[in-house]
């Protein structure tokens, strides 16, 4: 039987002023364009632990200014459902391609912006409203930035092969971070520490800013091709009305914001609260916990492709059930592991990434297979906008607040709390929502 992308090409057949689109073009479309978004959004987190203390708030503490730069953080966390609101709209009046465009330009240009910011010493409060702002521009933007290719590559495969493709999207993540740490480790043990907090911490912001411009292209080959568009269409796969949407199928939304809690609230606690907490509390040098990180991620591809391959095998209701089990058993070894070291916290990041990518690899096409496809579209972004809200939006600030407070051990309390409501989300839901299913 063809699949719904092999019948959009037929039709599309006759036509000759269109682009070939293949399964494989859009997964390649996909992982530039969660490569960007990611890239921009670990530059920024790395930046909260390295840079914005100093520059930001050099008024308050290490600690202090830390968990300030972690509310600058959360900002676009909080932002980016009113994002999804809104160029959900844009969507509806004005077609995919302006939505992304303009999205991107948003992204790009509130990226740029935050390495042209002046430190508090020269702007006083100034310097943090405006980079406050900038920071809900980006969440606004990645709000708007969902593309509906995760969605549109599950249903261009075989039933048997969409836990494998499902994980292709959160390839960006692993790549996104890899090239943020490594770029970070590069100035640090090339520029003086002077001039790094001067003006060699700027270099990242301008970096993303060229990756969006390459990732706009391509995914804009793909939004603005003629199968993509008879895809949607014969898919369903079209912005619904918000209200709508939470009127036909709000019972699954509230589950899928948190049957992928655990994976999404680990995202951070195996990636910038590590990084937090040893600078802030060893003498080891940041770019060693910088390149444990870019091995760790590195792990957690290989970990990714994995879960695409056990998804198909058992299932993926199973594999997030177990992954969340994992997970809360990391949370509680996790502190001590943390407490012993340089070789410790690299032991730390690397494990944790290996459960975090068995779990996050079928996070988005978790979400999407709770709805069908009348509403999937506008339901998978706003679940998925609410999730890193809940789960990875406040867990550096919480996680590095409670440990700095009450010990190691309270993060990883805090960490066993979103497994447990992942665990209970996947308990409570239909078996069939959480499989691969059309």
């Amino acid at each position: 039987m063809a699949t719904p992308l092999q019948q959009a090409e037929r039709r599309a057949a006759p036509h000759e002023d269109h682009h070939n689109v293949s399964p494989s073009d859009i997964a390649v479309g996909v992982v530039i364009g969660r490569t960007s978004e990611f890239f921009d959004f670990f530059v920024f987190s790395i930046a909260c632990v390295l840079i914005f203390p100093a520059r930001l708030f050099s008024f308050l503490d290490p600690l202090e200014g830390t968990l300030a730069s972690f509310v600058l953080l959360a900002l676009a966390f909080v932002a980016r459902p009113f994002g999804t609101v809104i160029f959900m709209a844009i969507d509806r009046a004005f077609g995919r391609e302006t939505k992304l465009t303009l999205a991107l330009l948003v992204l790009g240009t509130s990226t740029v912006a935050m390495g042209l910011v002046p430190s508090y010493d020269v702007l006083g409060w100034w310097a943090i409203l405006v980079m406050a702002l900038l920071r809900i521009g980006q969440g606004i933007a990645l709000g708007g930035a969902w593309d509906g290719l995760p969605s549109l590559l599950a249903l261009s495969v075989k039933p048997e092969k969409r836990g494998f493709y499902a994980m292709i999207p959160q390839l960006g993540a692993p790549i996104g971070l890899i090239v943020a740490a490594l770029l970070f480790a590069y100035l640090l043990l090339n520029v003086s520490a002077a001039d790094f907090l001067d003006w060699g911490w700027r270099y990242p912001f301008f970096v993303a800013f060229a990756i969006n411009v390459v990732a706009l292209f391509a995914r804009l080959r793909i939004v603005a091709s003629t199968e993509f568009r008879t895809l949607f269409e014969t898919s369903e796969l079209r912005a619904s009305g918000v209200r709508e949407t939470l009127r036909e199928d709000g019972r699954g939304m509230i589950l899928g914001i948190f049957v992928p809690l655990a994976s999404f609230a680990m995202f951070h606690m195996v990636t910038i609260f590590p990084l937090s907490w040893v600078f802030l509390y060893s003498g080891d040098a940041p770019e060693a916990v910088l390149f444990s990180l870019a091995i760790g991620a590195a792990a957690g591809i290989v970990s990714i492709i994995a879960s695409g391959y056990l998804a198909d095998w058992i299932g993926r209701r199973q594999l997030l059930l177990l992954g969340a089990l994992g997970i809360a058993m990391f949370a509680i070894v996790a502190p001590m592991m943390l407490a012993e070291g340089r070789i410790g916290a690299a032991a730390y990041i690397t494990v944790g990434f290996v459960l975090l990518g068995l779990s996050f690899g079928q996070s988005s096409g978790a979400i999407a297979a709770i709805f069908g496809q009348r509403n999937r579209y506008t339901a998978s972004a706003l679940v998925s906008a609410l999730s890193w809200m809940f789960g990875a939006g406040f867990a550096p600030l919480t996680a590095l607040f409670l440990a700095s407070h009450l010990g190691l051990w309270a993060a990883g309390l805090y960490l066993i709390s979103g497994a447990f409501c992942t665990i209970i989300a996947i308990r409570i839901s239909p078996r069939e929502e959480l499989e691969t299913k059309a």
